[in-house]
C-alpha cells in the first residue's frame, strides 16, 4: 500500500520540519496537537486540535491517515497503543514507553554492554543518604522533562533539604561525569540492518538548552567509531523504524557514555537539512512511509545555531543572509525567554 497521508502527533518545530520534508515527497501531513497555537499548523495540510485523551478527536485524526508518527516522546503510551490497534504507529509505542522512563532506558542500554553514567533510583529523601559517592550529581524526574525541566543539580547531600521535591513522582540520581564535550549521533533505521547514519555532531548547551551544533565533531577515531557502533546496536535492539538520536557525553579521559536516547528527529540534526543530500526529517518520513532508502552524501561541514527568545527578532526584520547561511523561522506566535524560535545553519 502506498502511503499518502502521514499523521504526526505534536505540533512544535520538529513537526513543522517533518511536514516540510513530507511535502517534498508528495505526502500529505495531518498534525494532531493539544496546543491550539501549535506552529506546525502553518506547515501541514490539516491541523486537528485536541487533548491526547479525546477519543472523538483522535478518531477524526485516525480516519484521515495511513500511518502515524510523533515529534516528541511525552505522549501517553495508552494513546499511542490504542491508535496502533487501528493504524500503524512508528516508532512502535513500546519503544516510546521504554524511553519515557529514564531508569528503564538506562537499564536497557547497560544490558547491551554500553556505558552510561552511574545512576540510582530515588523514591524518597532517605534513599539519597548512602549515595555520597554519586555526588556531585543531578536529580531528574524519571518521566517527562526536557531542556533542563525537572532537573536539580546536587553537590552535597544537604542540598536535598533546600529543594521542594515531591518524591512520589519518582526520581533518578545520575553521577556527573567530568565532561569534556557532548556529541549526538542520528540514525534512521528502515529495517533489519538497513539504515542510514550521520556522522557524530558536536553540541554546546547553555542553561541546559542546546545552543549550537557543528560537524565535523572534534573527536578521535575511537570515539567516532564507538558512538556510531553503539547507536546502530541500540536502533537494532529496539527494532526501531524511523529517525533516532543518541546523545553522548565524553569525559576528560576520552570515555564515552550514553546520556539519553531521543526516539524521534532531534534538534542537533537540523544542520542535516543543508549539510546532506537527505535530511534527518526526510529520512524519517521515508522510513515510516516505507519509501526508498537513498544513500547519504555529505554536502558540506556546517554549524547550526538555535535562536532563543528575542534572538529571532533581527532575522525577522529582513536580516541579510550570506549565500552559505540558511534561516528557518518556526513561526511561533509568542516570543518567550528560553523558547526555541528558529535556527540558522551556516555551511563551513
Amino acid at each position: 500500500m502506498s502511503i499518502k497521508n502521514l499523521g504526526i502527533i505534536g505540533g512544535g518545530q520538529l513537526g513543522s520540519l517533518l511536514a516540510v520534508a513530507a511535502k517534498k515527497l508528495n505526502i500529505n501531513t495531518i498534525i494532531y496537537c493539544d496546543d491550539v497555537d501549535a506552529p506546525a499548523q502553518n506547515f501541514c495540510n490539516k491541523f486537528i486540535h485536541g487533548k491526547y485523551d479525546d477519543k472523538i478527536k483522535m478518531q477524526e485524526f485516525i480516519n484521515e491517515i495511513d500511518v502515524i508518527t510523533y515529534e516528541f516522546e511525552n505522549i501517553p503510551y495508552e494513546t499511542l497503543n490504542e491508535m496502533n490497534k487501528v493504524k500503524p504507529v512508528l516508532p512502535k509505542p513500546s519503544v516510546n514507553r521504554l524511553i519515557q522512563h529514564r531508569i528503564a532506558e538506562k537499564d536497557f542500554v547497560n544490558k547491551l554492554n554500553i556505558r552510561t553514567t552511574r545512576y540510582a533510583s530515588i523514591e524518597n529523601k532517605s534513599d539519597m543518604e548512602p549515595l555520597g559517592d554519586f555526588l556531585p550529581g543531578i536529580l531528574k524526574t524519571t518521566t517527562m522533562g526536557y531542556d533542563g525541566k525537572g532537573q536539580y543539580p546536587i553537590k552535597k547531600i544537604e542540598d536535598i533539604n533546600n529543594l521542594n521535591i515531591d518524591f512520589s513522582k519518582g526520581y533518578i540520581l545520575e553521577k556527573l561525569v567530568k565532561l569534556k564535550k557532548e556529541i549526538s549521533v542520528i540514525i534512521t533505521r528502515f529495517g533489519n540492518n538497513s539504515y542510514e547514519i550521520y556522522e557524530p555532531i558536536e553540541n554546546t548547551h547553555e542553561d541546559q538548552i542546546l545552543k549550537h551544533s557543528i560537524i565535523p565533531a572534534q573527536i578521535n577515531k575511537k570515539i567516532f567509531d564507538e558512538s556510531k557502533d553503539w547507536s546502530i546496536r541500540i536502533a537494532e535492539e529496539l527494532k526501531y523504524i524511523g529517525t533516532l538520536c543518541v546523545e553522548f557525553f565524553i569525559d576528560r579521559n576520552e570515555n564515552l557514555y550514553v546520556n539519553e536516547i531521543a526516539p524521534r528527529v532531534h534538534n542537533s540534526g537540523h544542520l542535516t537539512i543543508n549539510a546532506f543530500n537527505i535530511s534527518q526529517f526526510e529520512n524519517h518520513v521515508r522510513a515510516v512511509c516505507s519509501l526508498e532508502k537513498i544513500p547519504l552524501k555529505k554536502i558540506s561541514n556546517a554549524k547550526m545555531v538555535n535562536l532563543i527568545g528575542n534572538q529571532i527578532k533581527p532575522y525577522r526584520e529582513n536580516f541579510k543572509l550570506n549565500e552559505n547561511e540558511f534561516f528557518f523561522d518556526y513561526q511561533k506566535k509568542e516570543i518567550k525567554d528560553k523558547r526555541k524560535m528558529g535556527h540558522i545553519t551556516t555551511l563551513i
